[in-house]
């Protein structure tokens, strides 16, 4: 057991609030009762505006991966090619996928922290036929933004469906599904919308749906769509529904739209601009080279003479903040700190404290309270 000291700062899972808490925690419901349908119908209500979609959402018990995977299984047949414009960890792991699946991938590599090129997916788009260019919307790995808008605009008027992984994004970083031409929108429900791992959802436009519906698409069950279009009609899903976490993610959107959208993803920005202002401050610079940064993740370089998993041991054993470094390439290289989700200012002044003491203990060089004072400027600037 964790003690109270314990603090989440991972860019997911993220800390559940108590609202969401006490509603997972409500007497277990049928998944074929009145009781759950409302509770579902309402989930998919609140659900539609943060994805910018008027389409139906299909809810399954999965991880964020399993969405990836199944969004995939439902529109290819054996052999057809997608396009992976990879530009992170996550991009890595839906090349990989694609692969595992049988499709024939070609890869367009950017270098890490750098954002998409819409014009390269343009030129291989017009030299090739691909059922799906697939994309992370949020790359958490790296702290960068894809410009779906822009990517959308290409593809709208094209067979070729787009597919994006917004895990670690939705709820935290604007969506416009219908407005920006994304086909199918993969998400889970422990990063932004404040929920434990286990939920996952997916939204498809009338363009996707009709790929779905052929039935020379890879072999599926668990994860076959036109089961669960079915289903949503009658607000469920084909097999049991987690529906502790279905209720959570109800009382976590209703408290999104209390807050209201635009001030949640205002929040998120402003958060996490101050927080980078912060790290700035002590000297942790921003990895993202790029114009659009993410507002659910900070990903920062470490300094030369230091170890990104040093930081992480320290931030942990001395102070119980958990955040994250790297399993990949940039092992080492960088810290990634989540900003998404239930937070404050309190959180990121709290974190600034933390690694100034943290990098102070590693003989690195900070003024105390350098932090914090960029971080409360740039909230106060942002006001």
């Amino acid at each position: 057991m964790t003690n109270s000291h314990y603090r989440l700062r991972l860019p997911g899972p993220t800390a559940v609030p108590e609202r969401v808490r006490q509603a997972i925690a409500q007497p277990v419901l049928s998944h074929r009762g009145p009781e759950f349908r409302s509770i579902f119908n309402r989930a998919e209500e609140l659900l539609q505006p943060i994805l910018g979609t008027r389409n139906r959402v299909l809810f399954f018990a999965s991880s964020g991966t399993g969405m990836m995977e199944a969004s995939l299984v439902n529109i290819l047949a054996p052999g057809e090619r997608v396009l992976v414009a990879c530009h992170g960890q996550f991009g890595e792991r839906f090349a990989a996928i694609a692969r595992a699946l049988g499709a024939a991938v070609d890869w367009l590599d950017f270098p890490w922290g750098h954002a998409v090129d819409p014009a390269q997916i343009e030129r291989r788009v017009r030299a090739a036929d691909y059922r799906a260019v697939v994309i992370v919307h949020n790359e958490s790995s790296t702290g960068v933004v894809a410009d779906m808008a822009a990517i959308g605009a290409l593809l709208r008027d094209r067979p070729t469906l787009l597919v994006a992984d917004s895990v670690s994004g939705l709820g935290g970083v604007e969506m416009r599904q219908d407005e920006w031409g994304v086909d199918i929108v993969a998400s889970s429900s422990q990063k932004a919308l404040m929920c434990p791992p286990g939920l996952g959802m997916v939204s498809l436009s009338p363009k996707a749906s009709e790929v779905v519906n052929r039935d020379d698409r890879l072999p599926r069950y668990y994860w076959d769509f036109r089961k669960a279009l079915e289903s949503v009609e009658d607000s469920g899903t084909p097999f049991t529904t987690p529906v502790a976490l279905m209720a959570g993610l109800r009382e976590a959107l209703e408290m999104i739209h209390e807050e209201g959208l635009a001030h949640v993803l205002e929040r998120h920005r402003r958060l996490s601009s101050a927080l980078r202002a912060g790290c700035e401050a002590i000297g942790l610079h921003s990895f993202p080279q790029a114009e659009m940064i993410s507002s659910t993740v900070v990903c920062l370089h470490v300094p030369e003479r230091l170890k990104g998993g040093d930081i992480v041991r320290d931030l942990y054993q001395r102070h119980g903040t958990v955040i994250a470094g790297s399993r990949n390439k940039l092992e080492g290289k960088v810290i990634r700190i989540g900003t998404m989700g239930h937070l404050d200012a309190g959180d990121i002044f709290t974190d600034l404290l933390h690694l100034e003491d943290t990098l102070h203990k590693l003989d690195f060089p900070v003024t105390p309270g350098a932090g914090v004072s960029a971080a409360a400027q740039e909230i106060l600037d942002a006001r």
